[in-house]
């Protein structure tokens, strides 16, 4: 399996215990009071010409120094991080530099660039509600994503690791209290995304908990029975004759993607990736995997056609920011706007590398100036795709 998970928290940091469819501005008004002339505006969903529902697989695990002691997830160690981040744990560079996942600047930033390229959401990466290693962090800069998500108006899914459930007494049990704090904190958001009525949950594998009946279990504790989506190749894991769980998979790391099977699910979301150059073996995390070439953005290209190819009405790009495994497409300081650009003529919608420009000029803006009402108002622009405006007020603090 290509997905790891690294827990590398350091000494007391670790913890024992198992919108609107249209482009034109949506209806505003002055606000009262005040003796303001500031706009109020409200987000907004850009057009697309791709009706493909398109999610960006997310990691919410960077961790600052005044949480963990080390920048977290950025190093596969317990060394501090360069100031010129020299040994990062990457073969990329973010153009923010290393980030903490709770940072609210960032993750405006983060969500805005997703929503000018045309996504409908994120599908997050979730360790569970266990209190042990850096699990408990996890949880808390997915709460910090899914406000973000809320504000941008945009939508969000649970990708559950149920390999963190390894090492527990009772693995049915602490799953199914994952399934209970999945409903009380996160599947009752109206961002939450549903296949029809159902609430979407993923599961990386099963490949900790592999008994349908453990599974039917688990997921009794959730009122409105989910939509459970599994890794291709692992439904046996999760269904039988009596136990059917899973209604579909989802394709992951494939540089060959085909979907010749895809047919006899009920649901099969597609997967996209940039390409895979991990950094295990240099970092002493094992020997690492196969690496695949980016090809200067064509494999992502030929990923996302294979999908569009088949017919497929949903679609995972993985992932937006996984640089151990060298298959992040968030912008970086090797390659730019490369990948979001190539999403943008995917999804069709009628915003080019400016407006990623732009989104990045007004985040050092609200870096540089985080009380600063007329950034919070450029933002407020930004999120309504009214871009034209958000820029004279950056061109203005700049």
């Amino acid at each position: 399996m290509i997905k790891k998970i690294l827990c590398l928290l350091a000494g007391s940091a670790l913890m024992a215990g198992c919108g609107s469819d249209s482009d034109d501005a949506p209806a505003s008004k002055p606000s009262g009071g005040g003796g303001t002339d500031t706009e109020v505006v409200v987000p907004a969903t850009p057009s697309k010409s791709n009706p493909m529902k398109v999610y960006i697989h997310y990691m919410p695990w960077f961790v600052a120094p005044e949480k963990s002691g080390v920048w977290n997830h950025w190093t596969m160690s317990t060394s501090a991080l360069a100031s010129d981040e020299a040994n990062i744990a990457s073969h990329y560079h973010p153009l923010t530099g290393a980030y903490a996942s709770d940072d609210e600047a960032v993750l405006d930033y983060q969500c805005l660039l997703m929503k000018y390229s045309g996504a409908d959401g994120v599908m997050i990466d979730w360790y569970g509600s266990q209190q042990k290693n850096d699990y408990p962090q996890n949880d808390t800069n997915t709460k910090a994503m899914k406000k973000a998500i809320e504000r941008a108006a945009m939508k969000f899914a649970i990708v559950y690791e149920d390999a963190t459930l390894d090492g527990c007494d009772d693995k049915e049990g602490q799953a199914r209290q994952d399934m209970r704090y999945l409903q009380n904190n996160y599947l009752g958001s109206s961002s939450y995304a549903k296949v029809g009525s159902s609430p979407l949950l993923m599961v990386f594998g099963p490949q900790s908990l592999t008994s349908p009946e453990a599974w039917s279990y688990a997921l009794g504790a959730i009122s409105t029975t989910p939509t459970l989506v599994v890794l291709n190749g692992f439904t046996s894991k999760a269904n039988d004759s009596q136990h059917k769980n899973a209604k579909g998979e989802f394709l992951w790391v494939n540089p060959n993607p085909t979907y010749s099977g895809a047919g006899s699910f009920d649901i099969y979301i597609g997967g996209a990736m940039p390409g895979f150059w991990d950094v295990y073996k240099e970092h002493g995390q094992g020997e690492g995997y196969t690496t695949y070439d980016r090809q200067d953005g064509a494999l992502f290209v030929k990923q996302l056609n294979a999908a569009k190819t088949a017919g497929l009405q949903w679609l995972q790009v993985s992932t937006w920011n996984d640089y151990g495994e060298g298959t992040n497409i968030e912008p970086t300081k090797e390659y730019g706007y490369q990948y979001l650009e190539k999403l943008q003529q995917f999804t069709g919608v009628g915003y080019d590398k400016s407006h990623l420009e732009l989104i990045y000029r007004w985040y050092k803006l609200r870096k540089a100036k985080p009380s600063n009402t007329q950034v919070k108002q450029a933002y407020n622009y930004l999120n309504a795709m009214q871009p034209d405006k958000a820029e004279a007020i950056i061109k203005s603090l700049e």
